[in-house]
């Protein structure tokens, strides 16, 4: 079955209607970029973590630890005056490293106490 096309056909209007969704306009945004990371902050930290497991070898870790503890400081004072990010990368740097010193001593004081002791007293 087909349907009849009109008798008298009315043309279009002079102003159509414009569609009922209508895309929208392209927003265009800044670009906005983060401040960079400190690069000695994150060396900080990695040299002040591999000083730990170097305490192993014959006190390296002590080196490594004090390395990292001052490249820590170095990083703190240039995020200070840059602006930049990574100062808990810093701060981290600088409380292991040290803690890496600190276990070093203390492990070099327990040697000599051990050894004066030992030698002192060859019963003990």
């Amino acid at each position: 079955m087909s349907y009849p096309y009109p008798s008298d056909p009315t043309p279009p209007p002079d102003n159509p209607v414009p569609p009922a969704y209508q895309y929208p306009q392209p927003v265009y945004q800044y670009l906005y970029r983060p401040p960079e990371t400190e690069g000695l902050a994150i060396a900080s930290l990695v040299v002040s973590c591999a000083a730990v497991p170097g305490l192993c070898g014959y006190g390296f870790g002590g080196i490594l630890g004090i390395v990292g503890a001052i490249m820590g400081h170095v990083a703190r004072r240039r995020i200070a005056r840059n602006g930049t990010n990574g100062a808990g990368m810093a701060l981290a740097g600088i409380i292991v490293g040290w803690t890496a010193v600190a276990l070093l001593v203390a492990a070099i004081v327990l040697i000599v106490v051990l050894v004066t002791l030992s030698e002192s007293d060859p019963n003990w």
